[in-house]
């Protein structure tokens, strides 16, 4: 009799697939305007994982690092918005795919105020 606790084949996630979970998760909270682009250079053409906003980096197929590049608004605290963007996106890695997180590191790379509010 065959053992049916364990289940036929395995399941894989692509590196897009967690790109998203984490875009998605940033996006939410309250305070981030958008996702900046990563910053530019020959050796990020070939990193794994990458997306706009967000870079990872996935070690023995089990534990993921995150660096998030954010755009604020302007009427938000940088160091709470920053904390929740991470709580935030090791909340959805961990729930959804079920692997660890091993860190979260936000970049506020701008502050999003409107044309008219900026004097000279």
């Amino acid at each position: 009799m065959a053992d049916s606790t364990r289940p036929p084949g395995k399941t894989t996630i692509a590196p897009s697939v967690l790109v998203t979970i984490a875009k998605s998760a940033a996006l939410q909270v309250e305070g981030v305007s958008r996702l900046a682009q990563l910053p530019g250079g020959v050796n990020n053409i070939f990193r794994r994982g990458q997306g706009d906003g967000v870079r990872l980096q996935i070690k023995d197929d089990q534990r993921v690092y995150a660096d998030i590049y954010t755009i604020l608004s302007n009427k938000v605290n940088v160091r709470d918005t920053g904390k929740k963007v991470q709580q935030a996106v090791e909340r959805a890695i961990s729930q959804m795919v079920g692997m660890e997180v091993g860190s979260v590191n936000v970049h506020v790379e701008d502050i999003n105020y409107p044309d008219n509010t900026i004097t000279e």
